[in-house]
């Protein structure tokens, strides 16, 4: 007995510690990472034995390990016959050869199918350095395509794309992104990464984390979405409009769906957006213009014209508007010009302050405006042009002393006073009021406003006209 166990050692007999346990639990790790590749893998020895065969080869051609191992190359089973010889030498080349050798070719299914795989093999070498075998790694043709495609559309993506291509973590934060997006931002590709998007951007933010969430939940969304941005920049902000489209990333590796982020894809269309709706403000106003010169026709009073041409230009225009007319009708004459301090204004019609309705007509006592020196619509009418006013960037209680400081109603923070010109007479001035809330009047608004001052100023004159005649 003691013979026998000197002479044929089973492995149950090894203690842990000893060599022929080592080499089993070697043989046991080296079968479980052949079966977990997801290439297929076989090796040849010196003599193009088959001496590996994992499992993805098993599924790929039908051939079982105990069928593969052991037999003369692909002769006669994996390879036609008459193609056996051309393979046989291709994949045995690679002893021979410097590094990993790439090849295509069909091989045979066990079912009598075939395959168009793409291989790579390498020498294996023995313990003195010598070729031993062949070790060769293949996968179908068309799968392989797929990953390549894969992989060289996201290099694509992420180099020349001629939109913005943003790799977004789970945290919401940039993980990756293109030259394109580095530039919309206006920062560098790495100086982004793992910010806060709240760092990056003033306006929207909240909108596009909440987009973000949503995608990483439900999934991408049926069509692209556009979003108004400030981008932070040194100098202030800039705002943008992005169209976006989202992706959820999910690992392939997984076996449940496990978000890595969401992709985001963005393309400026800010002077496309800018130009609708610059397109769509001329088509309303000049649609307030027509409809409100209709109205005015119709009124047997041309003072009430007045406060018909007022009350139409304040549709999405401003919020408050007020007529004020040179007290004395002789000082809108030339003379006017070169001694502002001589004018004096009385307002004649207003808008409500309180609860919205039509304008009123007021001033009948004809007391002036108490105006300081310097008041915008004063100063409207020294200049026969349109003087622009803001509060500035004050808080609340300071833009409501600026507003009743220059007699208006407490909610204006922004204000437009446009001359009224008649037959060559500076009538007196309209102005237009916006609250704290909105933009600031700029050119475009200022000539719509001329516009408006134009009817105006023929409706006041007229009824000047028809008060001298009765």
């Amino acid at each position: 007995m003691s013979a026998s166990r000197s002479s044929g050692t089973t492995d149950e007999e090894l203690g842990p510690d000893e060599p022929g346990r080592e080499s089993a639990d070697g043989s046991d790790l080296l079968a479980a990472l052949l079966d977990g590749m997801d290439a297929a893998l076989c090796a040849f020895d010196a003599d193009a034995v088959v001496t590996h065969w994992n499992r993805e080869a098993e599924r790929i051609l039908g051939w079982t390990a105990a069928e593969a191992v052991g037999r003369q190359g692909f002769a006669g089973w994996a390879v036609r016959g008459a193609d056996a010889a051309e393979v046989e030498a291709r994949l045995m080349s690679a002893m021979e050869a410097a590094g990993r050798q790439v090849h295509e070719f069909a091989l045979l299914t066990k079912d009598g199918g075939r395959v168009l795989v793409r291989t790579q093999s390498a020498a294996v070498r023995g313990p003195d350095g010598r070729p031993a075998g062949v070790y060769c790694a293949f996968s179908e043709v068309h799968t392989q395509i797929d990953l390549e495609r894969s992989i060289a559309l996201s290099e694509a993506l992420l180099a020349d794309a001629s939109w913005g291509v943003v790799l977004v973590d789970a945290d919401l934060r940039p993980a990756v992104l293109n030259t394109h997006a580095a530039k919309a931002f206006g920062t560098g590709r790495t100086s982004v990464l793992g910010r806060p998007l709240g760092e990056l951007l003033s306006r929207g933010v909240e909108e596009l984390e909440s987009a973000l969430t949503h995608v990483l939940a439900q999934g991408a969304p049926p069509a692209p979405a556009e979003i108004w941005v400030s981008v932070r920049e040194p100098k202030g902000e800039r705002r943008r409009c992005w169209r976006c489209g989202f992706v959820r990333l999910a690992s392939p590796l997984a076996e449940e769906p496990v978000p890595l982020g969401v992709g985001w894809l963005f393309q400026d269309v800010t002077e496309a957006r800018q130009s609708e709706q610059e397109a769509s403000l001329v088509r309303f106003r000049a649609q307030q213009l027509h409809r409100a010169a209709r109205a005015a026709a119709e009124c047997e009073d041309p003072a009430e014209a007045v406060t018909v041409h007022l009350d139409f230009a304040l549709a999405g225009f401003a919020d408050h508007a007020l007529i004020d007319r040179v007290a004395d009708r002789a000082a809108g004459t030339a003379g006017e010009a070169e001694d502002a301090g001589r004018v004096r204004l009385v307002r004649i019609a207003a808008t409500p302050s309180g609860a919205p309705g039509p304008s009123r007509l007021a001033g009948q006592a004809g007391l002036p405006v108490r105006y300081g020196p310097g008041h915008p619509a004063l100063r409207c009418v020294e200049r026969a042009g349109s003087v622009r006013a803001d509060a500035g960037a004050v808080a609340a209680s300071e833009a409501r002393a600026w507003a009743v400081s220059r007699q208006w109603p407490e909610d204006a923070a922004h204000a437009l006073c446009t001359v009224l010109r008649s037959r060559g007479r500076t009538l007196g001035a309209v102005t237009f009021l916006r609250g704290p809330g909105r933009n600031a009047f700029e050119r475009p608004d200022a000539m719509y406003a001329e516009d408006v001052a134009l009817r105006i100023a023929t409706a006041l004159d007229l009824a000047g006209v028809t008060g001298q005649r009765e």
